[in-house]
């Protein structure tokens, strides 16, 4: 059988220019540097935010592989179709891997990746849906697709840099949209998670408006390059129930065991209760262990919470916990047991990748919450969704499920963000935000408290919770 074309007559005319004109840059840079180096500068400083060291990282039209390189992957893999680009590569960067291909055609190259970027490479490409469908293979559910490519705003000064030898000569690009790539990465099978545009300032002494004013309004509008993150779209769950542990933090909340144990609902292969008890001035400690032993059918662990604050509570839960389903579940049963099973059909399904409770949709019963807690709550979801550039309507809820194995890349990157939150909602949420997984807000009904009263004081915790978000946003807005 003879085998079909990769390109018609057009298209191979088309690679054949492009492949030149590659070939001509990469000879080109060895004397010549132009000024495009600011820009790719800082280019590599999103991409290092974006993506953390020693994970398995493919770039697909790598060039001469200095972004690869300054991620430093356990695995990387660069491909290009330019042979002159390739050759520099492997002389400069030779601990990594390189295959000198046309993208439109990857059926060579083996693997999976934690990360694959098309980094200013679909302005170039013929067929930009064949190439992300190619991409796609080599994509695990976990895997993030990262692209850059330049906004239609700049058109006009690229070209006025490149006729005066600033900038290196482009063939006619593709100018594609944010809405564009949307539409084919859907087509291709993926999912875009969020995006956000970056370079207002591609020379020196940019680093007030590429860091801060590029992330605001008007600027924003300006950017030179538009990235986007996305996910393989989540397909159906395998056979195989996973197993699930529910975290329970529990202070003063000795009334409220005896219901805990008789409405967590049964999920998985599996569901075990993680009580931690944090120095309670009632009996609740007493209370769980005269309840474990009259739930056998019930996996139970009970441990006393070495430190302080709800957040330090759930972390020693979760080191404890076996299951590969993490659940928190607030000790006074505000976010009724019975809807946990929505959390888990939620992040089997793949529909999300953190499940974020919300409280602020349905009407609240009377004494639920505060006045001033909800205005509150309405504004840091505002701040919150600004930030992650993913909405998030509800942050201290405390309702969340994860995946184990993602909670363990949070807690072993908790450096980056800093150990002062006390409530651990946002140490988790911000770690999620990092990892770029989807976060998906789940509404429920938020009930009165039968027992005992709240532990947050709404001043104190309040000012924190600012200070955090200040803090978060050189972290995660203005990197």
């Amino acid at each position: 059988m003879k085998n079909t074309p990769l390109f018609d007559e057009a298209g191979t005319l088309y690679q054949q220019t492009h492949v030149a004109c590659w070939d001509s840059i990469a000879q080109k840079r060895d004397t010549w540097r132009g000024m495009g180096r600011w820009y790719h500068r800082r280019l590599a400083e999103i991409y290092r935010y974006l993506v953390n060291p020693n994970q398995r990282v493919l770039e697909i039209g790598c060039g001469t592989g200095n972004l690869l390189a300054s991620l430093r992957p356990s695995r990387g893999v660069g491909i290009d179709f330019s042979p002159e680009m390739i050759a520099r590569a492997k002389k400069d960067h030779p601990e990594f891997e390189y295959h000198q291909a046309d993208a439109h055609d990857l059926t060579g190259i083996e693997g999976q990746f934690d990360v694959v970027i098309l980094s200013d490479t679909v302005n170039d490409l013929w067929d930009v849906q064949r190439v992300l469908e190619q991409a796609r293979q080599f994509c695990a559910p976990h895997t993030r697709l990262i692209l850059n490519f330049y906004s239609h705003v700049w058109q006009l000064p690229l070209a006025i840099a490149q006729s005066l030898n600033l900038a290196a000569p482009m063939l006619r690009q593709n100018w594609l949209t944010r809405e564009d790539i949307d539409n084919m990465l859907r087509l291709a099978g993926f999912e875009s998670i969020r995006a956000t545009q970056e370079v207002l300032w591609p020379l020196p002494l940019g680093g007030l408006a590429d860091r801060y004013l590029v992330k605001l309004w008007p600027f924003r509008g300006l950017a030179l390059s538009n990235f986007v993150i996305a996910r393989p779209t989540p397909q159906p769950a395998p056979s195989g129930q996973p197993s699930v542990s529910v975290v329970i933090a529990a202070r003063n909340e000795a009334g409220n065991i005896k219901s805990i144990f008789e409405r967590v609902p049964k999920m998985g292969s599996w569901t075990e209760i993680v009580f931690v008890e944090g120095h309670s001035r009632d009996n609740t400690y007493e209370a769980i262990e005269q309840e474990i032993p009259l739930h056998p059918q019930t996996p139970s662990l009970i441990f006393r919470q070495p430190g302080i604050g709800k957040a330090d509570a759930i972390r020693l839960g979760f080191e404890k916990a076996s299951g590969d389903i993490l659940m928190i579940l607030d000790a006074d049963l505000t976010v009724p047991p019975e809807d946990l099973p929505r959390f888990y059909d939620a992040i089997v399904s793949g529909k999300g990748e953190f499940i974020n409770g919300v409280r602020l949709v349905y009407p609240m019963e009377k004494e639920a919450m505060r006045t001033l807690n909800f205005i509150g709550n309405k504004l840091f979801s505002m701040a919150f969704s600004w930030l992650l550039g993913q909405p998030i309507k509800d942050t201290l809820c405390g309702t969340k499920v994860m995946w184990r194995d993602d909670y363990a890349k949070i807690a072993a990157n908790r450096s980056y963000f800093g150990d002062f939150d006390p409530f651990g909602d946002y140490d988790l949420i911000f770690g999620a935000a990092k990892l770029n997984r989807k976060i998906i807000d789940l509404p429920i009904r938020y009930r009165d408290r039968t027992y005992g009263t709240t532990n947050i004081s709404r001043w104190k915790h309040g000012v924190l919770l600012l200070r955090m978000v200040a803090f978060a946003a050189n972290r995660i807005k203005f990197v």
